[in-house]
């Protein structure tokens, strides 16, 4: 038995909370991988560069996935250099 028993809460949100968000990524990841434009598709099949030994290069938009995870740990490096530097915390 535990002295505080918040902590058995708190642990039971540490687990949910990832999972749930990682859940939530692998969905937008899979059923909406890029924004929309009127020329989305386009841009996927048109052909820009051809390179040798049959590489094509093509304008495709960049996946919405890929954009949240690097937007995520950008936000997580400058609040941690935050937490860090100016109010002193460790982390």
């Amino acid at each position: 038995m535990r002295f505080f028993d918040l902590v058995n809460t708190l642990h039971v949100f540490m687990y949910l909370f990832p999972g749930l968000l990682f859940a939530l990524i692998l969905g937008l990841l899979l059923g909406y991988s890029h924004f929309r434009s009127e020329d989305a598709e386009g841009s996927k099949t048109r052909v820009i560069k051809r390179f040798p030994e049959d590489l094509q290069d093509r304008q495709a938009p960049f996946p919405l996935g890929m954009t949240i995870i690097i937007a995520g740990t950008v936000l997580w490096g400058v609040f941690y250099i935050l937490g860090i530097g100016i109010f002193k915390v460790v982390i």
